[in-house]
């Protein structure tokens, strides 16, 4: 297996809470520890209007991150394209993938905060129709080598060349959140890779992967458990009381992000944070909190059902120096057991 990152930075802004617990520099300095550590890559989150002082301007974030780092990859987990004008977003996706060596892994989705797009003024009944306009002209504008012109129903371009050109060819790496079986399969007709949320079960995590593969393959194309990123929460710690602490901060985090994403009619609209059961039950099944053999054990299901790609979130160290020995100890103790595996 291999494993990589998935989180945020936060600054202080307004009431002071933090929606992370990683300071910008501070996330920084724990990417660049992580790649020393043997971690493949890191994603990082795209959020506005929080009160929280959550990213928003990843790209940006991830072009320090890269100047940093060597072999780190470099993950959006997701820039909403609905929010972007594309040839501007293609064109600051190609700086950092040709900065970088070709280590841009682009992940996109259609967005699921109502604040997010109320804050914007777009209207979410457009959300999906205007990320599949911008994702065409996204590619488009990377792989085409001549001027084109483009008339669609949310944007128009006259007469264009895309500048510069990526690194990786013909386009850098593009990842999708998806959760249910049609847009999994959505995911896989367009040979993009698969990025599954934190809080659903390992038997749910199973059935998604064997439907991507299932769609992969029926392309003709070989199966590459990479194409597949999973993220989970961790904390490495034999102190119960401590691992109590760090499960009631992921809950808490969890619903006052599930408060951004309902609508004044009170629904809960999709994305990564939303999972079907008691809250308290699906914070439990998902987190692997505890000693490096119960986080194995955790692991050792998730590699059972298919995941080669393990995101590990540690929002629940309470960060600073907790945070970065979580960080070390999960490294020595708990990926060795799955090295070459």
């Amino acid at each position: 297996m291999q494993f990589g990152l998935f989180g945020s930075a936060s600054a202080r802004r307004g009431s002071g809470e933090f929606d992370s617990t990683e300071g910008y520099h501070d996330w920084i300095e724990y990417n660049v520890e992580a790649e020393a550590l043997g971690f493949h890559g890191t994603f990082c989150v795209e959020h506005h209007f929080t009160g929280y002082g959550q990213v928003s301007a990843t790209l940006n974030l991830l072009t320090w991150l890269g100047a940093r780092t060597k072999t780190l990859r470099l993950g959006t987990a997701v820039m909403v394209l609905p929010w972007h004008n594309p040839v501007l977003l293609a064109e600051q996706a190609a700086t950092l993938d040709l900065l970088s060596g070709g280590r841009l892994d682009f992940g996109i989705g259609s967005g699921y905060r109502y604040n997010e797009f109320v804050g914007f003024d777009v209207a979410m009944e457009d959300a999906r129709a205007k990320f599949e306009e911008s994702i065409d002209v996204i590619l488009k504008a990377w792989t085409s080598n001549e001027r084109f012109s483009h008339e669609g129903r949310y944007w128009a371009f006259h007469d264009i060349v895309v500048e510069p050109q990526s690194f990786r060819r013909p386009h850098p790496a593009v990842w999708m959140g998806a959760g249910n079986e049609r847009s999994i399969r959505d995911v896989a007709r367009r040979g993009f890779n698969l990025l599954l949320g934190q809080y659903s079960s390992p038997a749910d995590v199973a059935a998604s992967i064997a439907v991507f593969r299932d769609a992969v393959e029926a392309k003709g194309e070989p199966w590459d458990p990479m194409r597949v990123g999973l993220t989970r929460a961790f904390f490495v710690t034999e102190d119960a009381r401590e691992r109590e602490q760090a499960l009631e901060r992921r809950l808490a985090n969890r619903l006052r992000q599930l408060k951004l994403a309902t609508t004044p009619d009170g629904r809960v609209l999709g994305g990564p944070d939303r999972a079907d059961g008691d809250p308290v039950e699906v914070n439990l099944a998902s987190a692997m909190y505890g000693s490096p053999d119960e986080i194995a054990r955790s692991i050792e299901a998730l590699r059972a059902a298919g995941a080669g790609y393990l995101l590990v979130n540690g929002g629940g160290s309470g960060g600073g120096e907790r945070g970065r020995e979580s960080l070390r100890r999960f490294a020595r103790d708990v990926m060795p057991m799955f090295a070459a595996t």
